[in-house]
């Protein structure tokens, strides 16, 4: 099945509960989206009411991707909130529902996003990744390329210090 997109859903309650799910499935199954497992759904709900709030009072959109009536895949188009840079955006926590990985739907949502970033007419498009998760062959073929790279930047655990990897689309 095809996913279904959508830009800005309403966050009613049920949408919260799925995004808060997805996001503590996607960081025990080994995601880099902002935790290191194993989490809690109440260790990771505080951060995404945060993300939310962000949308509802703006600048942020939500972009998810359902699979029926599953949220499937999800992703945040973040403003840098500085006008210097109110030209492009910073995709941040982009997940794929574990156990859906290999359908195409991570693929199908970088190109949603790609299309709402030239839809708000956006030169470009950032995304910032843990190294050692394979991610950058699955952002290269989405068109991103990496410009740059803070070595040891994260670190996950004591001695497990992580590049964290900057990757840009172009949309000009």
């Amino acid at each position: 099945m095809a996913l279904t997109f959508v830009l800005d859903p309403p966050l009613t309650l049920h949408l919260r509960e799925q995004i808060v799910d997805l996001w503590t499935e996607a960081t025990n199954a080994g995601g880099a989206v902002g935790f290191v497992a194993p989490v809690t759904r109440d260790d990771v709900r505080p951060v995404a009411e945060a993300a939310f709030a962000d949308v509802v009072d703006g600048p942020d959109r939500l972009l998810i991707g359902m699979d029926g009536d599953r949220l499937a895949a999800m992703l945040f188009v973040v403003d840098n909130r500085f006008e210097l840079k109110a030209h492009w955006r910073v995709l941040k926590r982009v997940m794929v529902l574990p156990g859906s990985q290999g359908r195409g739907y991570g693929a199908a949502l970088m190109r949603q996003a790609a299309a709402v970033g030239r839809g708000l007419g956006l030169d470009g498009l950032q995304v910032t990744l843990r190294d050692g998760h394979g991610l950058e062959g699955f952002y290269a073929k989405a068109g991103y390329r990496v410009i740059g790279r803070v070595p040891g930047a994260l670190r996950v655990a004591p001695g497990d210090d992580r590049d964290e990897v900057f990757m840009w689309l172009d949309l000009r």
